[in-house]
């Protein structure tokens, strides 16, 4: 993404109950498609975690004393999320783990990361499909990243869990927004909130050659 669309004074400031722990595949960490950073980028009370390097062996995953860790993902008998949220008897702040990577990486978690087994599973109610345009999901169920942590804290947080859901969900409509803009895929009236003056287009003839990058908050 040139810096002349540059997102990062649309990245809000959530503070949240709920500590979101990002375990990133290193593959994916590499990716400008990557959306789960900026989950972390707007979250003070966050975390990233890599792994996947073979000859790194980090010690297990520790959730925080006094907090119920869970692990968001669609495995075989997962529970609902909102089952689990609204049960009595134990009001604990969450620790809510999240891989990211493509769906085969992510599967792998449990298996790869210390500590990790042990921690029961959710997964998100039924919702809308995907909206991201950037990178194919073979899942009719899949979500980026960013997305799924967004609608998680929705369930999460409460009663201020629909803002938090919609500004996560902003600042990642905008960066799939001009990122396509870029390439020239959308005009200006299908980016919301429109283009800021200056921006720049991709060459067509480079697009296959540049490497965007997710931004870094100063």
């Amino acid at each position: 993404m040139h810096a002349t669309l540059c997102v990062c004074e649309l990245i809000p400031t959530l503070s949240t109950r709920t500590r979101l722990v990002l375990v990133i595949h290193r593959r994916e960490a590499r990716k400008p498609t990557n959306t789960g950073r900026l989950a972390i980028l707007a979250m003070p009370n966050s975390e990233v975690l890599i792994r996947g390097h073979e000859d790194d062996r980090k010690d297990a995953f520790v959730a925080p004393e006094g907090s119920r860790p869970l692990l968001l993902f669609p495995h075989e008998g997962a529970i609902p999320l909102d089952q689990v949220a609204s049960s009595p008897g134990d009001d604990r702040p969450v620790t809510l783990v999240v891989p990211d990577g493509n769906w085969r990486q992510a599967s792998k978690i449990r298996q790869r990361v210390g500590g990790v087994s042990d921690i029961p599973c959710v997964t998100l109610p039924a919702g809308r499909p995907s909206s991201y345009r950037l990178r194919y999901e073979a899942h009719r169920e899949g979500l980026a990243t960013v997305e799924a942590i967004a609608r998680a804290l929705r369930i999460l947080e409460g009663d201020r869990g629909p803002h938090v859901e919609d500004a996560l969900i902003s600042v990642f409509q905008a960066v799939v927004e001009r990122t396509l803009w870029t390439r020239g895929v959308i005009e200006n009236s299908g980016v919301t909130g429109g283009i800021p003056e200056g921006a720049q287009r991709h060459d067509p003839g480079q697009l296959g050659a540049t490497r965007g990058q997710l931004p870094k908050r100063p």
